[in-house]
């Protein structure tokens, strides 16, 4: 499904880069859009990679209806998202420095991503998204995140992301074992706001340093 999509590329190529950003964009949105936004994060030595969904959205329903109804969009994503992730490896870039971005369907697809596959990563930075499925789904998980920086940020109302699924999800990575920076924006909307772009360079900052 998304897996003979393309994939576009900026910043410093892989085999060079010293850490690597793979950025999921939003239903309707593309990779170029992701790429365009990757300019506003001017880290030294970091790679950007961003996937195309098939027909510009990586699953067709809500993120909280049944995961059966939105397959083969989700697993198709995952495939995705673990074959650039072993990308970025075989380049010689460590999960320590290998960051998951995501707006929107992207944002929930780098958290269930990282619960689904639990280890130390450079970050998980998600905006406007929580992790996926119904209300009662559950994301335990025998391997841990290993202190991973997860940034969530999201609206304080939004019409597509309850703030109970938001929360919900911040504590759910907190039990595998990241260390969460959860901030709701009075007022933000459903979108990538200045607040949010300032808060993931400082994460990259951290992280990169």
């Amino acid at each position: 499904m998304h897996e003979d999509q393309p994939v576009r590329y900026s910043g410093e190529p892989l085999e060079d880069a010293r850490a690597a950003m793979i950025m999921l964009h939003g239903r309707g949105a593309s990779a170029e859009d992701m790429i365009t936004l990757s300019e506003q994060f001017s880290h030294a030595g970091l790679g950007f990679v961003a996937p195309q969904a098939r027909d510009g959205e990586w699953f067709r329903y809500s993120f909280l209806v049944p995961v059966q109804q939105n397959e083969p969009g989700v697993s198709s994503a995952m495939v995705v998202l673990r074959s650039l992730v072993l990308e970025a490896d075989l380049r010689g870039i460590a999960h320590e420095r290998i960051f998951l971005f995501g707006f929107d369907q992207g944002a929930c697809l780098v958290l269930e991503f990282a619960a689904r596959h639990a280890r130390r990563y450079g970050g998980v930075l998600a905006l406007g998204g929580g992790l996926i499925g119904p209300p009662g789904t559950d994301w335990e998980s025998q391997a841990s995140l290993d202190a991973t920086p997860v940034y969530i940020g999201c609206a304080d109302v939004d019409p597509h992301v309850p703030a109970s699924r938001v929360e919900e999800s911040a504590q759910v990575l907190k039990d595998l074992g990241a260390r969460v920076d959860l901030q709701v924006y009075p007022g933000l909307g459903h979108t990538i706001g200045g607040v949010q772009i300032e808060a993931v360079n400082a994460h990259l900052e951290r992280a990169l340093s």
